[in-house]
């Protein structure tokens, strides 16, 4: 069994050539790195803006010089932007808001006053 003839032969081996880039292609992290701090702003859902802050790092430490020359938003941008996402889903635990202060107004008919 050994002894059979390896019929692959030299002349007909063809080099590999990585195809080229599309320049059209959308950079589909970009896109989520950007997307995901505004809904989590919109929502405050800190689940989102945790996710969005994982995104935009990975985004960040895997950047190579060629997306960084050709990226419209740099991405340590994105990733303060994925912080201030965060910092608005968690501001009512740092600055709860009024409930019936002082400061507060209501739709109703106003209250009467002495005389």
């Amino acid at each position: 069994m050994a002894s059979k003839k390896d019929m692959r032969r030299e002349e007909l081996i063809v080099p590999y050539t990585e195809p080229p880039t599309d320049k059209d292609a959308s950079d589909f992290q970009g896109t989520i790195s950007s997307t995901l701090p505004m809904a989590a702003i919109f929502t405050r859902n800190k689940m989102i803006g945790w996710t969005a802050v994982i995104f935009a790092i990975q985004g960040w430490l895997g950047e190579t010089p060629a997306q960084a020359a050709a990226a419209t938003t740099p991405a340590y941008l994105q990733v303060g932007m994925a912080a201030m996402s965060l910092g608005v889903a968690y501001m009512p635990l740092f600055l709860p808001p009024s409930v019936g202060g002082a400061g507060s107004s209501s739709t109703g008919p106003a209250a009467p006053s002495a005389a």
